[in-house]
């Protein structure tokens, strides 16, 4: 495998890694409601788990309000069902036709909660990222030994991988960062 190919695949993975790391933020929530923070709630949907956003439309008539407004109103009473035993705090009013769910402001406290989340989701991005740089270099060892590449080759493309990972950390940095100030925002 030449090492543009490995470099192209490592850069895939952090890629990915990165895209996880951002679906991760946007189900938290900061002081503003999102659609996010409700559309992959599982609902029991004739005998089957099915995300929120696929039996329902979800949209915020104001800053701290979600409306959810099932297709089939028969579904009302399964999404409440699913929306309490979901984490995310927020307590359903029906009426009977569709769900209002109000936003309380965020405490300090839950904010420095919520804030360490994403330092957590920011960590496990990162030890994707690095898993795919180990990989990256396991396979140019691998290219030097089995005489593909040289040397020169290789080192030159560890170099890369580096590179590629510092970029990408860097990238997690900024997001993670962005996210904590609006979460903290009051």
């Amino acid at each position: 495998m030449p090492v543009d190919d490995v470099l192209l695949d490592c850069e895939m993975h952090m890629e990915k890694a990165i895209e996880h790391l951002q679906h991760e933020l946007r189900s938290i929530r900061t002081g503003r409601a999102t659609p996010a923070l409700v559309e992959d709630i599982r609902v029991e949907y004739y005998g089957s788990p099915t995300p929120l956003k696929s039996i329902a439309s979800i949209s915020v008539p104001e800053a701290t309000q979600l409306l959810i407004k099932p297709f089939t109103p028969q579904d009302i009473k399964a999404i409440e069902k699913a929306i309490n035993d979901s984490k995310i705090g927020l307590s359903p009013h029906s009426d009977g036709r569709q769900i209002r769910l109000m936003l309380p402001p965020l405490s300090q406290e839950r904010r420095l909660q919520l804030a360490g989340q994403c330092k957590g989701f920011a960590e496990t991005a990162k030890i994707a990222i690095r898993n795919a740089r180990r990989d990256g270099n396991k396979i140019l060892d691998t290219e030097k030994k089995g005489g593909v590449i040289t040397e020169d080759d290789d080192k030159h493309g560890k170099e890369q991988v580096q590179e590629l990972t510092k970029q990408y950390e860097t990238k997690v940095d900024e997001l993670i960062e962005k996210k904590r100030n609006e979460i903290l925002q009051v």
